[in-house]
């Protein structure tokens, strides 16, 4: 079993485990129960599901532009932050959608059963990992990306800033962890 101190990345599962050093650290900035015990908030599109996340900032997080993003949130591009899952508390109609994708990897997806928003997924390969739709967050407005990737399906109208890291496909997960460190520290 994979623990979250010995997390592999679920989009770099081809390059094999990668150990990072606090996974913690990389994925959210933050380490859980922070003294201030302020939480960040988020909720569906019709507000039947709200949930917390046991952070005392906004996520780390990043822009994905792949074929299957653009399809499941319906849009240019999917906005996520990696989380361990057990930092997610939820309340409301909260229901699992189960995806196997072409890989035979399972997927569930947390969504609304309301209005079906999709909150978060937990991919099998990585258990104790959220993919939380950064979309969904309260503050959402207040995010900035701490990089692109798959750049070479997105949308041409879309210009990305030069600043920003953005990969063609998958970056290696030290380019990875480079960018959300990067990010973070400018915070």
């Amino acid at each position: 079993m994979i623990t979250v101190r010995q997390v592999c990345l679920s989009m770099w599962q081809p390059f094999g485990l990668v150990k990072i050093s606090d996974p913690l650290e990389l994925m959210n900035g933050l380490i859980p129960g922070e003294a201030s015990g302020v939480s960040v908030t988020g909720r569906c599109r019709c507000g039947a599901v709200r949930y917390a996340l046991a952070l005392s900032k906004l996520p780390t997080i990043y822009v994905c532009h792949c074929l299957d993003c653009q399809t499941w949130s319906g849009s240019a591009f999917g906005l996520h932050a990696m989380l361990p899952a057990e930092l997610i508390a939820a309340s409301g109609p909260l229901v699992i959608y189960e995806h196997t994708g072409a890989s035979d990897r399972a997927s569930a997806h947390y969504v609304c059963g309301d209005c079906h928003t999709r909150i978060y997924n937990i991919n099998d390969f990585m258990p104790d990992i959220a993919i939380l739709r950064a979309g969904t967050l309260d503050l959402s407005s207040d995010l900035e990306p701490a990089a692109h990737i798959w750049v070479k399906r997105k949308q041409q109208w879309l210009s990305i800033p030069a600043e920003i890291p953005q990969w063609s496909e998958n970056p290696t997960p030290e380019q990875f962890e480079e960018a959300m460190r990067a990010r973070r520290d400018r915070r």
